[in-house]
């Protein structure tokens, strides 16, 4: 009988990343997964929908064209197309992920896995009558979207992110209930498409746990796309296409081809025999530690079944830590410093405190703000566009405490602050770093010179 060091449940950014990393170290692995290698990320989430985001970014910058003196008829598009290369990325990343748990000898298994009792100090896992057995688990099994019981929604239009991404045309309307990061992008790629595009959100402001002031530029600059909001609003029954929201002002009805539902996930906890384990659970997901460790010995959970932060890139760090702990070797997440971007035009980056966290935690702080247009290839990149570098600063020593972007590409610029804060950067150390010019990070330095005002 074969026993691994190392067993994973859930084959999502968690799971096959952590799988590579321990097959690298010299452990040997088995991985198991009901669907699609890759998870939700691949498959129905991060890679599909910045496929879509990125051919609607594209059909708004050829429509503004004419302002660089570039004169072209106005652009159609193609939606079979559209549809078509996003599977295609999707196909070609999945074949990757697959090869490369190939190349290192990761034993992959398809099916849905049950974790039995322990026996003989070895887990046992379970899939379609086969057991297979190891000296450690990490569970990735994900999360899923939550399905609110709102009257009617069930016999509605009703789709979540995943059949959304499967519709092969654009709807002629669309209302999206949740004014998270999911619903923002997808109300951005359809409005650009011509889709009219209403978000419902119950909070003041979208993007709840964003830096609110951020939170309200992005906003502005999605209304000025045709997208409209429906804030401090409350779904309270739909009734086929027709959407009945409690707002301020009464009851109002809004009315869309297509309902997108978008007001969060939850952990993927049923079904895989957690229970067998004695695995104990925290605010909906798996209680871990900074290692990844669960109350059980050689058990660890590490993605979005633990709850802790719902995104595919601390997926991929938390299981790179679990994989560091079982090899001995001394690591931790450091949630702090993770950072977050909504893929929207314009994109919003942004990693620590918000001015409403450190008001919580009672923190001393001081914040600098200056647009976009402070540097100059955003200026020449952005004809008529805006965008915001703000960065907080502890009171008493200067210490960087969160970084805020929204413009541009800020996706790609925001590890830089991540890694300032990684290292415990002060204002003043952070100053003496050389960016190169001309280029949209120098908004950054010059956010930072702003302290010395």
């Amino acid at each position: 009988m074969e026993i691994y060091d190392l067993a994973i449940i859930g084959g999502g950014p968690a799971g096959y990343n952590a799988a590579e990393r321990a097959a690298q170290a010299g452990l040997n692995v088995i991985i198991f997964e009901t669907n699609r290698m890759g998870g939700v990320c691949l498959n129905e989430g991060c890679i599909p929908t910045k496929t879509l985001l990125h051919t609607s970014k594209m059909l708004s910058y050829i429509r503004d064209i004419h302002k660089y003196g570039i004169q072209t008829s106005d652009p159609t598009y193609d939606y079979s197309v559209i549809y078509n290369r996003k599977n295609k990325v999707i196909d070609m990343l999945v074949s990757g992920v697959e090869n490369r748990l190939k190349k290192h000898k990761v034993k992959v298994v398809q099916g849905h896995a049950q974790m039995e009792p322990k026996n003989n100090d070895q887990f046992v896992i379970k899939v379609a009558g086969d057991s297979f057995h190891s000296k450690n688990i990490m569970i990735a099994t994900g999360a899923s979207p939550i399905i609110p019981s709102i009257p009617g929604l069930a016999q509605a239009p009703m789709l979540t992110s995943k059949e959304l991404l499967d519709l092969q045309h654009v709807p002629s309307s669309l209302v999206v209930i949740g004014g998270g990061y999911i619903g923002l992008e997808f109300a951005g790629f359809y409005a650009a498409l011509g889709t009219q595009v209403t978000v419902v959100e119950m909070q003041d402001e979208v993007s709840p746990g964003m830096d609110r002031e951020v939170s309200k530029w992005l906003r502005q600059a999605l209304v000025k796309q045709g997208i409209k909001f429906q804030l401090k609003s409350k779904v309270t029954r739909v009734e086929g296409n027709q959407v009945m929201i409690e707002t301020e002002k009464g009851e109002q009805v809004l009315e869309g081809e297509k309902i997108l539902v978008s007001v969060g996930r939850k952990p993927n906890l049923e079904g895989y025999g957690l229970e067998n384990l004695g695995v104990e659970l925290e605010k909906g997901g798996i209680k871990v530690d900074v290692q990844g460790r669960t109350n059980i010995p050689g058990v660890f959970a590490a993605g979005d079944v633990n709850g802790k932060s719902l995104l595919a890139h601390t997926a991929y760090r938390e299981g790179e830590v679990v994989v560091n702990t079982i090899t001995g070797k001394n690591d931790q997440v450091r949630y702090h410093t993770i950072p977050g971007v909504i893929y929207t035009n314009p994109e919003v980056a942004s990693v620590g405190y918000s001015e409403e966290m450190a008001v919580e935690k009672g923190v001393e702080y001081v914040v600098k703000k200056l647009p976009m247009s402070y540097s100059g290839r955003f200026l020449a990149e952005n004809e008529g566009k805006q965008g915001y570098c703000k960065i907080l600063a502890g009171k008493k020593y200067g210490e960087i405490l969160g970084v805020h972007l929204l413009g541009g590409v800020c996706s790609e610029m925001i590890y830089g602050a991540a890694l300032m804060m990684e290292n415990e950067f002060r204002i003043s150390d952070a100053q003496e770093l050389v960016f190169p010019h001309p280029t949209v990070s120098e908004v950054i330095r010059e956010t930072l010179f702003a302290f010395e005002d």
